[in-house]
């Protein structure tokens, strides 16, 4: 890492969706600068993208309240982006001759993580 590099950090944790499919939308911001990777979310339609922004939002957030210095927010590289798995949430959907049919709800953790040029 660079002396002048400041980096930071934003995680959300149990969100409703798959790591699979969130690891879709993040593919497409990793390494972008900061209001391209916002705009590029911003016109996806998917369901992950509205985390996505809330957590990058926070990361550049994160950044501008704890460093002293002035960071213009076109500088700002999505250096590294992921989704991990969470705990799955396990439901049953009862079916006929008393049958239980079980239904698997995945979580996942995303992490984003930005720095200066």
């Amino acid at each position: 890492m660079d002396i002048n590099q400041i980096e930071s950090k934003a995680i959300g944790k149990y969100l409703r969706l798959s790591s699979h499919k969130a690891r879709r939308v993040l593919e497409q911001i990793k390494g972008k600068k900061y209001k391209e990777a916002r705009l590029i979310l911003q016109f996806m339609p998917y369901k992950a993208c509205q985390n996505i922004i809330k957590i990058l939002e926070s990361a550049v957030h994160n950044m501008l309240n704890n460093q002293n210095k002035n960071i213009n927010k076109n500088d700002l590289i999505i250096k590294y982006a992921i989704a991990n798995d969470g705990p799955t949430l396990k439901r049953f959907q009862p079916r006929a001759q008393g049958r239980a049919f079980p239904i698997r709800k995945p979580t996942c953790h995303i992490t984003i993580i930005i720095t200066t040029t």
